[in-house]
């Protein structure tokens, strides 16, 4: 059998396997802890990217899920005031998740937070990860399921840059799933300020159109990487010539 249909046998088990329940996972549609497939051995570029795209699509699907099960609790809350005890501590949960001032009235807490916080359009992560983690083969993809290239301060947080200089502290850190990279990845991006431009756009774009494509949002990686712009231009580039933007959902609640 050709490793694409073991690799969607494989997601399909994954997928009809009962899961767990988990507090902060309210609807499950997948097996949050399948394994990182071994893209090396296609050696046909138009299966290795069927395969990378097909394994990863139902992931960032389930990452997204649980961002707007966060969005439907922050909405609740928000017609909710003031805030029982329960919805105080799920909220200071939240807070303490995507980094937002402590000292705020409550009120105020959840109006930022429902700006900041929303899904990222499917075409976005997939470019992504298929330009950080040279389509899932990087040895940070393979030994550290981390497909964004994403940094860690902590000693033996994760792998060791070969290249890292005598005086960096950094390490790309490592992660137990690739679905925990991808839900670092969103949250990151939902939190950090150097991507509060990419948000901003996005609750423009909600606004004006009712959707936000990846290649739109892109423009909100300046900050990414050090290449800045040419990067910009390169996950756009990677958008269109994968048409990835037909995995974006016109419709923000669909």
């Amino acid at each position: 059998m050709k490793p694409l249909l073991l690799l969607i046998s494989s997601l399909l088990i994954a997928a009809c396997t009962p899961q767990s329940d988990e507090s902060d996972s309210p609807k499950t549609l997948i097996n949050r802890d399948v394994n990182l497939p071994d893209f090396s051995v296609y050696n046909d570029v138009n299966e290795k990217k069927a395969a990378f795209f097909g394994y990863l699509l139902p992931l960032i699907e389930q990452a997204n899920l649980d961002v707007k099960a966060e969005r439907e609790e922050m909405m609740a809350m928000e017609k909710r005031q003031p805030l029982d005890r329960k919805d105080k501590n799920r909220l200071k949960e939240l807070v303490l998740k995507y980094k937002v001032d402590e000292s705020l009235p409550a009120k105020e807490k959840i109006q930022i937070l429902l700006n900041q916080v929303n899904v990222v359009p499917p075409s976005l992560v997939l470019a992504q990860a298929a330009n950080e983690s040279a389509w899932g083969t990087s040895r940070f993809a393979v030994e550290g399921n981390n497909l964004f290239g994403q940094w860690c301060f902590r000693k033996g947080c994760g792998l060791v840059p070969e290249a890292r200089g005598d005086d960096a502290n950094h390490e790309v850190a490592a992660f137990e799933t690739p679905f925990r990279s991808i839900s670092s990845y969103i949250r990151n991006l939902n939190r950090h300020p150097s991507y509060q431009e990419l948000r901003e756009k996005r609750n423009q774009l909600l606004t004006d159109q009712g959707y936000a494509t990846g290649e739109q949002l892109a423009e909100g990686l300046m900050h990414y990487s050090e290449r800045g712009e040419e990067y910009v231009n390169e996950i756009q580039a990677m958008i269109r010539y994968n048409k990835l933007n037909r995995y974006d959902p016109k419709n923000p609640e669909s």
